[in-house]
């Protein structure tokens, strides 16, 4: 379905579905700084693991059904559906006052990750023509992660002017606000099936794409060290005293946005695999800076490094996941390497909470632990996919 060429991609519709993922991806984002002192208030201080790793659990258990539901009815429903649970959660968080159901309701919030990207991801597919995926897909990177980096700052400022029931509150409007622009979006699916429960039965064909399995495989490897991040950096950015927790994710998505208006484009030229090999080697190296160094400015220079690096990696990968897919199998190829994606950081952060149990000398060797995952990843293209432009 791509078009012409000479087509601009930046359309009224590609630019309303960007200003939906920054809404969205702020919305679930401005919580993660204050879970857990949250966790911790209610005496769960022990499952800060649990955070991140059930919230993407069912994001990866999710995966098969969002992908076969891309295919059937529709990919604007099925991005309306991951809105609508982050806009549920956000009012159910100060309800759900107790760790078990804090922790339940963690894992029903991971739905929401487990549905939106899923479709956008194939919705860019559809809209752009295949030569500027890579592009398309860094712009819109550029607009999800400009609510990755606005939304934790946002979430520190409103707990601790106001409180934190209020930042639910808050996160509930944004993801409402991303609702309302999907119903200004035609459906771009040519064969579009009206929903059915006989939908939701699962093959094991819906569950993994095979194609893509070389994509699956290095987003599994490079994420596994964003998860145990996003688990610790809180604790530790307050021990190296900085006060708002949300600064690291500030600097570390500030620089990944200035890389992504050149990643995009670097994979669709120079090739997908390319790209990857620098993004692991710049994450790489970010962690190690983050681990050997115990001050805010190694930290923040961690942070700038990391985001590079994850800026390069994102829209490399989806362009890559989509050079592989079928056409007609482009919702279940997109949802194999987000299952990939929520697997890595799920360990990440399962391993970083079992091990990290609020000890802060182990920091430095759970950041390098998760920085041979990333130099492991980058054995396997030097190895498997040696000079290789594109695998399309």
């Amino acid at each position: 379905m791509a078009h012409p060429s000479q087509e601009s991609i930046f359309t009224l519709k590609f630019w309303l579905l960007c200003t939906s993922s920054f809404l969205f991806s702020s919305s679930f984002n401005m919580l993660i700084p204050e879970l857990p002192a949250y966790l911790n208030s209610m005496g769960g201080g022990a499952y800060k693991g649990y955070i991140i790793a059930l919230f993407t659990l069912t994001a990866g258990i999710s995966r098969p059904f969002s992908g076969r539901l891309t295919d059937t009815i529709g990919r604007v429903p099925v991005m309306a559906v991951g809105s609508l649970v982050c806009f549920v959660c956000g009012l159910l968080y100060p309800v759900l006052t107790t760790v078990t159901g804090f922790l339940l309701l963690r894992l029903f919030h991971g739905f929401s990750t487990g549905f939106k990207p899923t479709a956008t991801a194939a919705y860019i597919a559809d809209i752009i023509p295949a030569h500027r995926w890579g592009e398309a897909m860094g712009i819109h990177g550029i607009c999800f992660s400009t609510g990755l980096a606005i939304g934790p700052a946002i979430g520190s400022f409103i707990t601790a002017r106001y409180s934190i029931d209020i930042l639910f509150y808050c996160s509930s409007v944004f993801a409402l606000l991303s609702i309302g622009i999907l119903a200004n979006l035609k459906e771009t699916h040519p064969e579009k099936q009206r929903f059915h429960p006989k939908l939701l039965k699962i093959k094991g064909q819906d569950i993994f794409e095979p194609l893509v399995l070389p994509a699956a495989l290095i987003t599994f490897l490079g994420y596994i060290s964003y998860g145990a991040i996003l688990t610790i950096i809180p604790d530790w950015s307050d021990h190296l005293g900085i006060s708002n927790k949300g600064t690291f994710y500030i600097v570390y998505t500030l620089s990944s946005l200035l890389i992504r208006f050149l990643a995009g484009k670097l994979s669709d030229r120079k090739g997908r695999v390319y790209a990857l090999k620098i993004a692991l080697v710049l994450m790489a190296l970010a962690i190690f800076i983050m681990g050997a160094g115990t001050t805010v400015t190694t930290l923040l220079i961690g942070a700038f490094v990391y985001g590079m690096g994850t800026g390069l990696i994102s829209p490399a990968i989806s362009a890559w996941t989509a050079d592989l897919s079928d056409e007609n199998r482009r919702g279940r190829g997109m949802a194999t390497m987000y299952i990939a994606l929520e697997a890595g950081i799920g360990l990440g952060a399962w391993l970083a909470g079992l091990v990290f149990q609020d000890d802060l000398n182990v920091v430095p060797y759970i950041f390098y632990g998760t920085a041979v995952c990333c130099v492991i990843g980058l054995g396997y293209l030097i190895v498997k996919h040696p000079n290789r432009r594109l695998s399309n």
